[in-house]
């Protein structure tokens, strides 16, 4: 079972404590009505999906033993697509993903959109099928008070320690965050961290999170190298995807200068894309080790798409 621990977002305390009063003052005005009872039941809810992120969850090693030697690490980041409340296929592509990390000899997972509901938490659900070391923290929604909630996760082959969760950007709605998650992941090349993402969607407010995520990743231990992978909502065109890449390696874009960077389209209903770009990214800031990039792509999961973007895939190797 993963271990669970508080670990809060001490910028969100204000915000919500707006929130939370507004909403109370609301529920003492309307308690004499016949359905206070009722209005009470959603001011509960709504303060919990409201509410900071205070948990971490995390199972620190592997299953079974990571291999010793420093060979090739592999990296794979990938946005799961909770698709709530439909959540199509869930079960179905939770399964096409882990033939994916399967097939693909995957070390290290950064995720985005992770669901957990009553009936089926994604965090738990992969770290047994692939028995896989993680850590997992609530981004949106609330599992116990509304049935949902979608987090980040990074998952690993190898034992991790030190988990680190930050709001990026202005909170401006307390119903929405975008966060980055890190762990410290003890491999046979050295310690490496490791960064998963989710940005929003608002070119203004996404230029300010991509901002404060350069900001926070690199003042992190400069000798240790940093992996970041996520759903980063912006075109690799747009002035803060390339301050990033002017800041961290773009893996993908290294390896392939001219190469199809789209991850994620959207088509008419006959099927026809009529629009294709690129979200997903994987980065390293390279500290004290000096990575030689044998492989980077775009996949989706065997016998199927896991999601409705395409993952980032990534094969590193110590230069000698």
């Amino acid at each position: 079972m993963p271990v669970s621990f508080e670990h809060p977002i001490e910028a969100e305390a204000s915000i919500f404590s707006t929130v939370e009063n507004r909403l109370r003052k609301l529920s003492r005005i309307f308690s004499s009505l016949p359905g206070y009872p009722s209005l009470r039941t959603v001011t509960r809810k709504v303060l919990l999906v409201a509410a900071p992120t205070r948990n971490v969850f995390m199972r620190p090693d592997p299953a079974s033993p990571a291999r010793r030697n420093c060979q090739e690490i592999t990296i794979l980041s990938a946005n799961l697509w909770h698709d709530w409340p439909r959540q199509t296929r869930r079960l179905e592509r939770l399964e096409a993903f882990s033939s994916l990390v399967e097939a693909e000899k995957v070390d290290i997972c950064l995720l985005q959109e992770v669901a957990r509901t009553p009936e089926l938490r994604a965090d738990e659900w992969l770290a047994d099928r692939l028995g896989m070391a993680y850590v997992y923290s609530r981004a949106n929604g609330h599992e116990s008070s509304i049935g949902f909630e979608e987090g980040l996760a990074v998952f690993s082959r190898f034992p991790l320690s030190q988990p680190r969760l930050r709001r990026l950007g202005p909170l401006k709605n307390p119903f929405v965050r975008r966060l980055a998650l890190g762990a410290t992941l003890q491999t046979p090349c050295g310690d490496l961290s490791a960064y998963s993402v989710h940005l929003g969607l608002m070119q203004k407010e996404n230029a300010a999170q991509v901002r404060h995520l350069r900001e926070w990743v690199g003042s992190q231990p400069a000798l240790e190298t940093a992996l970041i992978g996520g759903d980063f909502n912006a075109h690799e065109d747009t002035p803060q995807m390339q301050a990033a890449r002017r800041s961290w390696i773009d893996l993908f874009r290294q390896h392939s200068p001219q190469g199809d960077g789209a991850t994620h389209e959207l088509t008419w209903p006959w099927g026809k894309p009529f629009l294709r770009q690129r979200l997903d990214y994987l980065f390293v800031q390279p500290g004290r080790q000096i990575w030689r990039i044998l492989e980077a792509r775009h996949l989706d999961a065997p016998g199927g798409p896991h999601s409705d973007h395409r993952a980032v895939l990534a094969r590193l190797a110590l230069a000698s």
